[in-house]
């Protein structure tokens, strides 16, 4: 029963995406008509059947609930210390809140005006444009709310200019330091502004500054939270992810023009595209807590992504015209669920790849591996170096002489001990690539463009490291980025996750930045790797090795993206066993316990994660604790 009531709620959520029961009938209703009854049954029984793998992996409501009450609630005793803490605040700057109207539902407009009004943090005012409404409760609301609080500024637009003239307009009221972006139909948390102002006086040049958010249905009950990671440039190419709440120097949105007309729907998308342009990564800001709540209902696309499709195509020129303005080759292309996929061009020299294959006694799997890279890559710019460890059996040792007369494969000898980490170090010592791509004899390739795009993301300023999307043979993911902490050192995020599925807010289709990414398909600059000084083949012989030279990629400066639309199954381990055979278990603890403290604080802290979604599991669900909490105050912020 519980499973048919998940499946029931995964169907019925896939047909709110499409836009309603009475759209998805029209489509079963077209296939009757083109193709008759029996494709237009099949269509209905795939969909029923698959539709659990469209549906984003959402945090369970009743939980989200519990959760709120145990560590979210305001109680007297934080909100009498948030306003002591407050007035000792070095820089207490005012804040311009930025609120366009029309037509509003009398109730929420209300109910969004009081969420300003009743801010810990009072130094603020509220610059709404009404865009020439027509209904008389509309103006008669914010007339009253004019009159009670001085605050409280209101600009009648005599022409309706829609979304983006309307937010120019609240703009031209604000006098503020920093610009903060409200819906007429959104609620703000009480805190919001303390913790934005406590942002600001821990990063003083701070430019942009973004929170976590969550839904409020009809009924006031918080729901679809999500907690977000710190900046990450690759993900905002995809989603616009900091949306709820962002705050802005207005300086900032001065300088750029404002909001533009053209991009209604995704004005503020086009509006945080030409700021990021103007600001380093260090002047953006990420609060790791819900301090914005999203209205749902009909018309928004907090209730369904197929409402507002035109802001979808004027995302896609936002970004179109971003990569323009920063010299980026590449085009956009929409995906399901209204996100997003760059597609950058490869340059007309393309540099070598030297792909290094270490392997022993595999040759089923080690064949399988190397003809799906020579019948499936359509990248022509590349060598094979299989690294024989120590082989003895017959028909690997004749499969490695069959191979070596390829013009593109070499097969090189270490008789060493297994230490993965001193084989890929002496392989990429004898390679020829500009770049090394490190693969384990365990894959297969899936598509022909994996190489291709790996590439052209790798030849990206300021990426040190591309990771490819692994899957099992079942085709659930085995790979799709690594979180630091989850279970120790780290997990792979959406693990044995349907492939089609798209995981919490899109993360498992989309490309974006992590902090580690497996070495059984990842590909470097073998300049950034000798200057980090390749794999610890001395602490790290067999497990962690790719973390760590992740993290000192990372320390250098340096992005680590991970990209879904390269793919690969992986038959996990099939070389050499489980790392927590009996026999392993001791070299498994010890290099366990080297990276839990060389890299202690760094694991803790995982930039692409939430400090409010747990270590335990890989589905970023709930974290009881957080390890951060309005409860407490944020470590960091206050």
């Amino acid at each position: 029963m519980q499973r048919l009531k998940k499946k029931f709620q995964f169907f019925y959520s896939f047909i709110k995406e499409l836009g309603g029961i009475h759209v998805f009938l029209i489509k079963i209703l077209k296939v009757l008509i083109q193709q008759g009854f029996k494709e237009a049954k099949v269509k209905a029984k795939y969909l029923l059947k698959h539709a659990d793998i469209f549906q984003n992996t959402a945090i369970d409501t009743k939980e989200y609930q519990k959760w709120i009450h145990q560590y979210e609630m305001l109680n007297a005793e934080v909100l009498a210390k948030m306003t002591a803490l407050q007035k000792d605040f070095k820089t207490q700057p005012l804040i311009s809140v930025i609120m366009p109207a029309w037509n509003s539902n009398p109730q929420w407009l209300k109910e969004a005006i009081e969420s300003v009004r009743k801010q810990i943090y009072p130094n603020w005012e509220l610059c709404i444009a009404d865009d020439a409404s027509t209904k008389q409760s509309h103006f008669k609301i914010l007339h009253e709310y004019q009159k009670s609080d001085s605050r409280i500024k209101v600009l009648f637009r005599n022409e309706n200019g829609h979304i983006s003239e309307a937010s120019n307009s609240a703009l031209k009221l604000a006098t503020g330091e920093y610009v903060a972006l409200l819906d007429h139909d959104d609620l703000l948390t009480q805190d919001a502004f303390f913790y934005v102002v406590a942002a600001i006086n821990k990063n003083p040049d701070a430019a942009l500054i973004y929170t976590d958010e969550d839904k409020i249905d009809k009924k006031g009950k918080r729901l679809d939270p999500y907690f977000k990671c710190d900046w990450n440039y690759s993900l905002f190419l995809g989603q616009n992810f900091p949306n709820h709440l962002t705050v802005y120097k207005r300086a900032i949105i001065t300088k750029v023009g404002g909001f533009r007309q053209g991009f209604e729907g995704s004005q503020d998308y086009d509006l945080a595209l030409r700021c990021i342009e103007q600001i380093d990564p260090s002047q953006i800001v990420h609060i790791p807590s819900i301090l914005y709540q999203w209205r749902q209902h009909k018309e928004s696309t907090a209730e369904k992504t197929g409402n507002k499709s035109y802001a979808v195509i004027a995302g896609q020129r936002a970004l179109q015209e971003h990569l323009q303005r920063t010299g980026t080759k590449a085009e956009v292309e929409i995906l399901p669920m209204s996100y997003y996929r760059i597609k950058y061009k490869l340059p007309q020299n393309l540099p070598f790849v030297s792909i290094i294959i270490p392997t022993r006694n595999n040759k089923i799997i080690l064949e399988q591996c190397i003809q799906s890279i020579l019948s499936k890559t359509d990248y022509p710019n590349y060598e094979l170096l299989v690294i024989d460890n120590k082989s003895d059996h017959d028909d690997t040792l004749n499969y490695f002489a069959e191979i070596s007369k390829h013009s593109r494969i070499s097969v090189l000898k270490d008789e060493r001990p297994f230490n993965f980490s001193a084989i890929n170090n002496r392989a990429v010592q004898l390679s020829k690539g500009d770049f090394i791509l490190f693969l384990n004899d365990d894959t297969e390739v899936i598509s022909s463009g994996w190489l291709s795009e790996m590439v052209s993301i790798l030849l990206q300023p300021g990426v040190g490291a591309v990771g490819a999307k692994l899957l099992y043979p079942n085709e659930t993911i085995q790979h799709a980025g690594v979180i630091l902490g989850i279970g120790g050192v780290g997990g792979h995020v959406h693990k044995r996750m349907n492939i089609n599925n798209y995981g919490y807010f899109g993360r498992a289709i989309l490309m974006q930045e992590f902090s580690a990414l497996t070495a059984a398909c990842l590909l470097v600059r073998t300049t950034i790797f000798d200057k980090v000084g390749g794999f610890d083949e001395v602490n790290l012989a067999i497990a962690f090795n790719d973390v760590d030279l992740c993290l000192k990629i990372r320390e250098k400066g340096y992005r680590l993206v991970f990209t879904p639309f390269a793919q690969l199954y992986h038959h996990e381990s099939v070389s050499r066993g489980d790392d927590l055979h009996p026999d392993k278990v001791d070299r498994f603890n010890m290099e366990n316990n080297f990276m839990l403290g060389k890299w202690q604080e760094t694991l803790r802290n995982d930039q692409a994660y939430n400090p409010n979604l747990t270590l335990e599991r890989e589905d970023f669900s709930l974290a009881w604790p957080p390890r951060a909490g309005k409860g407490f105050l944020y470590k960091g912020i206050v």
